[in-house]
This record gives structure tokens, sequence and C-alpha cells, in this order.
């Protein structure tokens, strides 16, 4: 076989390009039947597949010429040359190569782009395109291009591989990164598709045209952990190094790549396209990754259409490629997965004529006079092809009726830097074969996301059941003076201290320490059905025991201020049954506004999530969700807010209330002093509580101990306060009888009621006595008046001084009548 070598020179949208060399023959030569060639090899960017398809190739014809039983009586040449992967460049070869001289028959093509451009435009010169590169699901539309076929399998091949792979290992989450063009983005539409069909879910969905960067940026800011990438290998170098940099590897990640790129394609080429990561780190981002192509090498050794087996094809090409590439270590040119392919390609087109030739011959016609109008030839290679099928160093090749190669799937996995054979997987009888020889980082299959562990923040056990026992003691101690208020209500020391206030005060401490129970009660001990039950409790525990406790206080201040402000105007004015009157007001009001939250706006349960949180200790790939529980409901700062204000109102009144009678000691209630130290601390106590325990509301343990230990500090300091002096004395005075201490006189120097209504008529009494003396005193200055005037007038004499002497008379008489009153009202 001769060959005559030249190069071509081209221009292309202005720029000029050498096409590499193309075998030629004799124009004249009418033995020859000649096929034009587009191969991708040198390229800097997308499959440069060429560089071992273009020699496969040229094995393949010279096994095709040397057949005396196929094309008798012809010769089969290729003229070919370099589209590098460019469709625009791929335009013009094609152009070139149909428009020079000698007549071309079919026309092989390589890289999905430049197909795309080629065989949309090869039915206009009714060529078929057979491609031998070109894995584009779009190359598979009919009505786009009616005379395509390859023997390269669709990308879309690998689709139903790779659910089928996800479905096996529980990866239900998976991302997808895509390089921006045509192949690949008629891929991920196709896999999408079946991922919605299978309950996959595609968190996210991200391509890029040259600079991966901040796709793979995305990918973790999604925490992605299953990720099927696809790009052209330039591409997947720069994804893997930036996998690198990002950390998106190892046994919590896994990355699908594509099957036909070499096996050393991590490791190549660093240098020359600027990749910023050792060979060491792109190893390590690589480990473990998994691929999936469609079988491009015959797996059995049985000898094929051209008498080869598989691996007699592997030693001439290998032989043939040694001429330009160092494979000695392991450096194979880029195409050498698709080498059979292209060897195939040739063996497909050389049967098609064949069958062509038979049928022309029987009509008197021959291939040789095809031209570019002449559809019905080209309708007979077409169908020529469309019925080939042959077993060749690809495997079985036949095609569908798209036009795709029908193919296994086999699935690899890198095992400590080497590729490892996994499975099989038949598409048409959904059949995997699976060899169980995976390898996963740490042991276990990753998994496809993070596992978020929901983790339900709750009071410890120690602090609630330190709190509730201390709670508990206190209720008993509350009963017991409750019992002790009621056992001695009828002693001087408990009756003037208002003991019905008293029990009113302790049955509110009881309420208030009770809700200590229901403030720690959370997720560990209730259910969430139970949880709004739990908040209702709370509310109306500490309100009404609030209202109870405190109001008893309030009251007794606010009778002392009275007592000492208008008893002078209105000695009768404040009566007892006044204090029970104010402590069921403010119970009324709570139980009002209670009513109509609960009624309005139930309060339900409420979660407060948290940022996610690193485990103690675990291998697993798992995340802490910490939770928090809280009443809430759609209007509750609303309420609170009236709750708030309005009891706020009441601790500032009693606190000025207490501080105006600070001094005082009225004799109707003998605790006065006692009760205003108590409501200081309550106040003092609740403006603290209110503000802190919001601020902490998102600890647990530090706001239930706030708020427990400041309901257990109110409630013990105000019963130690006002019971402890009480039981102390009556502990002195253990027999005393009803109203009077062992001396016969009041033991705490209090009165009865009869003598506090004596005490206030004396009162009364004394101010008609003083107003009496007012009016002796204005009558006595008046007739001193007069009697000087008269001494001035008369002059002397003893007549005068007679009358003199009856008036002095009558005006001492008088003057001693006052000073009787005087001396009586001092004496009362």
């Amino acid at each position: 076989m001769t060959y005559e070598i030249f190069l071509v020179f081209l221009v292309v949208g202005g720029r000029t390009t050498f096409a590499s060399p193309t075998a030629v023959t004799a124009v004249n030569d009418d033995s020859v039947l000649h096929i034009a060639g587009i191969f991708p090899i040198g390229g800097k960017g997308g499959w440069q597949g060429g560089q071992a398809c273009e020699p496969a190739a040229m094995l393949a014809l010279e096994d095709v010429n040397e057949r005396s039983d196929l094309l008798p009586g012809f010769t089969l040449r290729l003229h070919w040359n370099d589209s590098e992967c460019e469709p625009g460049l791929g335009a013009s070869v094609m152009y070139n190569l149909l428009y020079n001289k000698p007549q071309k028959l079919m026309l092989l093509a390589g890289c999905s782009t430049v197909c795309t451009t080629v065989a949309e435009a090869a039915k206009m010169w009714n060529l078929v395109v057979l491609c031998y590169g070109a894995s584009s699901p779009a190359l598979s539309d009919r009505n786009r291009f009616p005379t395509l076929f390859r023997t390269h399998p669709s990308a879309t091949v690998h689709n139903p591989t790779r659910i089928k792979l996800m479905e096996k290992f529980g990866w239900s989450r998976v991302a997808i990164l895509q390089q921006a063009e045509e192949v690949f983005i008629s891929t991920v539409e196709d896999l999408e598709a079946r991922c919605k069909r299978s309950g996959i879910e595609i968190i996210t969905r991200q391509s890029f045209l040259s600079d991966p960067t901040d796709a793979v940026r995305n990918l973790r800011r999604q925490d992605a952990r299953v990720i099927v990438g696809l790009f052209y290998v330039v591409a997947a170098r720069r994804v893997l190094c930036e996998v690198f940099k990002q950390k998106l590897y190892g046994k919590s990640h896994v990355w699908f790549f594509i099957g036909w790129y070499e096996d050393n394609w991590f490791e190549e080429n660093l240098d020359q396209e600027g990749i910023k990561c050792t060979a060491e780190e792109m190893r390590m981002a690589a480990e473990g990754h998994l691929t999936t192509e469609a079988l491009m090498w015959n797996q059995n050794e049985q000898r094929t259409i051209s008498g080869m087996t598989t691996n007699d094809f592997r030693e001439r090409l290998n032989k043939a490629l040694k001429k330009s590439y160092d494979i000695d270590k392991g450096r194979y040119p880029e195409g050498y997965q698709e080498a059979p392919l292209a060897y195939d390609a040739v063996w497909a087109v050389a049967l098609a004529f064949n069958k062509t030739m038979e049928k022309l011959n029987r009509q008197g016609k021959s291939l040789k006079d095809f031209t570019y109008t002449d559809k019905e030839t080209a309708d007979n290679i077409y169908s020529a092809i469309n019925s080939t099928q042959f077993l060749g160093v690809s495997g079985y090749v036949a095609f569908s009726s798209q036009g795709d190669r029908i193919a296994l799937t086999q699935i690899e996995q890198v095992v400590n830097g080497k590729y490892i054979l996994l499975g099989y997987y038949d598409t048409q009888s959904d059949n995997l074969t699976w060899f169980n020889r995976e390898r996963w980082s740490g042991g276990k299959v990753p998994q496809d996301r993070t596992i978020v562990r929901r983790v339900l923040r709750t009071v410890s056990l120690g602090l609630f059941v330190s709190m509730c026992t201390i709670s508990l003691v206190g209720i008993l101690w509350a009963a017991a003076l409750i019992l002790f208020n009621f056992l001695h209500r009828h002693r001087r020391v408990i009756q003037l201290s208002q003991p019905a206030c008293n029990t009113l005060m302790l049955v509110g401490v009881v309420l208030c320490l009770g809700s200590v129970f229901p403030l720690g009660l959370d997720g560990r001990f209730v259910e969430r059905e139970a949880y709004p039950s739990v908040c209702t409790a709370r509310s109306w525990l500490l309100c009404t025991g609030f209202s109870l406790a405190y109001g008893a206080m309030f009251s007794k201040v606010w009778r002392v201020h009275r007592l000492t402000t208008k008893a002078k105007a209105d000695p009768k004015a404040d009566e007892g049954w006044k204090l029970y009157v104010m402590v069921g007001g403010f119970l009324f009001v709570d139980v009002a506004l209670l009513l109509s939250w609960q009624l309005t706006d139930p309060p339900e349960r409420g979660i407060e999530v948290f940022p996610l949180e690193d485990p103690l200790s675990t291998e697993d790939d798992v995340k802490i969700r910490p939770e928090l529980e809280h009443c809430e409901s759609q209007h509750s700062t609303v309420w609170l807010g009236v709750l708030y204000g309005y009891k706020g109102l009441v601790l500032i009144f009693g606190l000025f209330l207490a501080y105006e009678t600070r001094s005082i000691k009225v004799k109707g209630i003998n605790d006065s002093r006692l009760v205003g130290m108590s409501i200081y601390n309550v106040v003092v106590l609740c403006l603290i509580t209110a503000p802190v325990t919001m601020v902490i509301a998102s600890q647990q343990d530090a706001g239930y101990a706030f708020v427990a230990l400041s309901i257990i500090f109110c409630c013990f300091l105000s019963m130690a306060l006002i019971f402890v002096p009480k039981v102390i004395e009556v502990m002195r005075h253990p027999g005393e009888k009803e109203g009077r201490g062992t001396d016969g006189a009041p033991s705490d120097g209090g009165m009865t009621r009869e003598e506090e209504e004596r005490y206030r008529s004396l009162l009364a009494e004394n101010d008609e006595l003083q107003k009496l003396i007012s009016a002796k005193e204005e009558k006595i200055r008046l007739l001193k008046q007069r009697l000087e005037e008269k001494e001035a007038a008369e002059g002397g004499g003893m007549r005068g001084k007679q009358r003199h002497g009856g008036r002095r008379r009558q005006v001492d008489s008088t003057a001693g009548e006052g000073k009787k009153c005087s001396t009586l009202a001092r004496t009362e």
C-alpha cells in the first residue's frame, strides 16, 4: 500500500493552521474506494483521541485491503486531516476533503462537537457519517442527523449504569459537575430525567467553561458527597486539583468520572497544562473514584472478523504507537481506549461497501459511480451499514435504530492509584455483574449526605432533680406554715398579721414552687403531643401563684399606707375585707389574660434549631443538630408584653408603697416592715430575672437554673421574713392564752379590734376638745381686749375700781373653765 504524505494549508476564520499528514492516492485510480477522515490530534482542549485512533484506523485499512474476499477488485483508501476537536476547524477540514478530488464515499469523524457539525451538514452531500469517537446523546436524534452512525456508544449508556450503582450503594442524593459542552449538557439532561424516575435527588448542577474553581467551591457549600463529573480530560485534571484544594475527596466523598480517560490521566501533563497540584496530590484526590465506560475492548479471547484476538490487536497497536509515544513507561496517547472503535469503524465501512457493491452489481452499477447527488446509492450504503453486525476487537458491533452502538458498560475504581475492574452492566437485560472488589477509604461505603442527628437539648437530670427537691422542701414548709397559721390563728401575734392574707400568700408560694416542676419538663419526660399542656401548666401556676403571694403582701403594705394617710379623714374607710378584694382583683386579671391567651392563641411546642456541631467521638460522617424546645404561640410576644407590663406596674407600685411605709408601724398589722422587706427582694429578683432569662433562653441549664433559683429564693426568703418571727414568738410563749401573753399584757404591744375602735374614738374626742379649747382661748382674748379699752376710757376711781374688779372676776372665771378643759384633754 502506497501513501503519499503532504501538508495541507488551511485558513479558517482568519486563523492560519496546519493540518496533519493526509494519506492520498492517485486521482484517476479506478480500483480505489475513497473515504474521508477527520481526527482530533493537535488541539489543546477537548478530546484529542485521534492520537491513537488514527493509527488504529490505518491498521484496519491494511487488514481490510489484505482480504481478497472483501471489496474484490478494489482497495480502500482513507484521506484525513486534524480537526483539533474544534467544530469550526472540523467543518473546514470536511469541506476541503469533499471538494478536493477524489470523490469520497463516506466520512469518518471523531469528537462530539465536530461530529455534530459534520453529521448535520453531511446529509446535504448524501454522505453517511460514521463516528468512532462521539458520545453526545444529541447525536441520537434521527431527525437532525439522518445519516449518522457511530461505533462509540452514546454517553447516555453510562446513565443507567450510574443509576444502578447509586441504587446498589443506597445513594439518593447526588450533585452534578459538567463542562459547558453540548455532549455533556445533553448527557446531564438525560441523567436528570432518569434520577427523577428513580427517586434520586439532584441537589445542585454546576457547570463551567474552562475554570472549575467556583463550581467546585459551590459543591462544597452544598455539602455534595456523591458527585457525577462530566468533562474532557484536560478539564478533568483542573477539576481534580481543585477537588484536592477543597478537600472533596476521601472517605466522605465519591466521584463518578468518565471512563474513556487514559489510565494515568491524573498524573500526566500537569506542568504543561499549568496544574498547580503535584502528582502525589492528584493521586490522593483521585483515589477511590468510580468510572463507567462502554466496553471498547473485547473481553473474550475470541478471533474477531480480522482474525485477531484483542491481545493481538493491542500488540500491533502498541508497536505502531511506539514510534511516537513512550508507551513502555505507561504513557499512552489520548484515545487509546477508543482505538478499537476506530479500528472496527473501518471494518464496518468495508463490510457496508461490500454489501452495497453486491446489490449495485446486480443492478449494473458500481460504487465508483457515486456522486454527492446520488441519493439512491447513499440509501443503499445507509441500509448496508444499518444492518452490519460482526465481532470486532471492541466487541460485538451492531447499531440501533438511532444509529447508536449497542454495548455493555464496565465499572472501574481507582485503588492505590490503579484502575480495578468492579463489574459489568447490561442495560438491555438490566443485569449487573459484580465482583465485590471495591475498596473505600474508612472501610465503608461513603454516605450521600452528612447524617444529621437531631439531638434535643434537655435540662440536666441532676439539676432538675436538685431544683425539684428544693422546691418540694419549700412546698412542705409552706404547708406546715399554713397548718401553723390555722392552729394559732387566735394568737395575737398571728391575729394582728392578717392570718387570711398569710394563708393566701402561702398558697401562692406553693403554686410558685410547684411551677419549678413543669419548667424543667422537656422532651426527656413528655411526648411532643403533651408539651402544650406543660406550657399551659407553667404559665398558670407561675402567674396565679405570683398574684396570690405577692398580692397578699401588696395588700398589707397598701393598707398600712392607707391607715397612715387617710385615718383622720375617714377612720372607718379601711376594712379588712378590702385586702381580699384586692388579691382577688389581681387573680381575676391573671385569669382573664391567661384564658384569653389560651383560647385565642394557645401556646404550642416550638423548636429552636442551632448550627451543626461535631460529635464528641465517631468515625461516621455525622453532624449534630441541637434543638431546644420552647413554648411559643403566634403572638407570644404581644401576650408576654401585656403580662410583663401588668406585673411590672404592680411590682413598681408595691415597691413604692413599701418604701413609703418603711418606718411606719401600725398596731393593726404587726408585720408590715417585714412584708416591705419581702417586697423589696421580690421586686429586685423579678426585675433581674425577667430580662436575663430572655437573654439566656437558648441555654437550657442556665435558663432553668436561674429561673428556678429565683423562684425558690423569693419564696423561701418571704416565708422566712414573715413567719420565722411568729414561730419564734409562739415557741417562746407556748402557754399563752388567746389574745394575751403570760403576764396578762399584749405579747407584742398590739391591740384587739375593740381597743382599736376605742383608740379611734379617743382621737376624735381629743380633736373636739382641741376645738373647744381654741374657742375658749379666743373668747378670753376678746374679753381682755374689751377690758383694756374700758380702763383706758374711764381713767380710774372707786366706782371704776369696783366695776373693774367685777369684770376681772368674770374673766378669771372664764379662764379657769378653759384651763379645766385643757387639763381634761391632756388627761384623756
